[in-house]
This record gives C-alpha cells, structure tokens and sequence, in this order.
C-alpha cells in the first residue's frame, strides 16, 4: 500500500536537541509534517526523529523521500497524481 500525498513540498522545520518527534509516514495527518494518529487501523506507522544537535530540516510531506523523514525531491516526481 502507497501512503497518500500529504503535501507537495517539504516544510522545513526546526528541530531541537534532544527532543522528540513523530514524522508522519502515511499522509494522512492533518498536522503535517508530523503524526496526528491519522493512521489508526492502517498498516503504517510514524517515524521518530531525534537529534543529537538543534538543526532546520526540510521533512517530506509528499511520503515518496526514499530518505524518511528528509526531503530528497520525489515531489517533483508527483505530476497529475
């Protein structure tokens, strides 16, 4: 199963030392880039993102990254879907 289309561009984010964070994986989410619980009964799962140092980072909303949680340009792949 594909996860839908959450976005069509990254949201850069800043994210802090130490703390915790849950990336949406499924698309669903209307709190993207990160999990609500949208997936509830679904087969996916939010990915947990912690840093060791606070850093911006550009997370994928589009779900097709084949770098999870980062944006690495699939949504430039999404035209017309």
């Amino acid at each position: 199963m594909e996860p839908e289309i959450g976005g069509r561009a990254p949201i850069l984010v800043e994210l802090e030392a130490g703390q915790k964070y849950y990336w949406c994986s499924c698309g669903r989410s209307r709190n993207q880039p990160f999990c609500d619980g949208s997936h509830a009964g679904s087969e996916f799962t939010p990915k947990e993102i912690e840093v060791a140092v606070a850093k911006k980072a550009a997370l994928c909303t589009c779900k097709r990254t084949a770098n999870q949680p980062y944006c690495d340009g699939g949504h430039a792949t999404l035209a017309g879907k």
